[in-house]
């Protein structure tokens, strides 16, 4: 195991992602699966990135991530804030640029409760006057 590791957690919508950033050569590993084998989309592998791309540190770490809860985009988002704040232990030079880009805003929204007496959070039923 690496001597020199990382950790960063981030979270949007339901979702939860424990990231840990090690020296390596760029491999992320996302619940023990590749991250192509994971996320299939190549807009959430990309997005998911970003904060690495920024940093110009790609190359120079392994991504080990345990996400859970929500769906693939909560996922992603997740894991991106992770990522963005594990950076931050790694350099604090590189908050300045993270920050202006928004990847250590944490996104607080959520799905809205059901509320009694309607179909879901704001649909009622049908009205009828008579």
């Amino acid at each position: 195991m690496a001597d020199v590791q990382y950790w960063g957690t981030g979270r949007r919508k339901t979702a939860t992602a424990r990231v840990r950033l090690v020296p390596g050569d760029g491999n992320i590993i996302i619940n023990d699966r590749d991250v192509k084998d994971y996320f299939y989309r190549k807009s959430l592998i990309r997005d998911l990135k970003s904060p690495l791309e920024l940093t110009d540190s790609l190359a120079n770490f392994d991504v080990l991530v345990n996400v859970q809860g929500g769906g693939l985009s909560g996922q992603a988002g997740a894991v991106r804030h992770g990522i963005a704040r594990a950076l931050l232990e790694v350099d604090e030079d590189f908050r300045s640029p993270l920050k202006k880009a928004g990847y250590l805003t944490r996104d607080s929204r959520m799905k809205e409760r059901k509320k009694y007496g309607l179909k879901k959070a704001r649909k009622a039923p049908q009205f009828s006057k008579r």
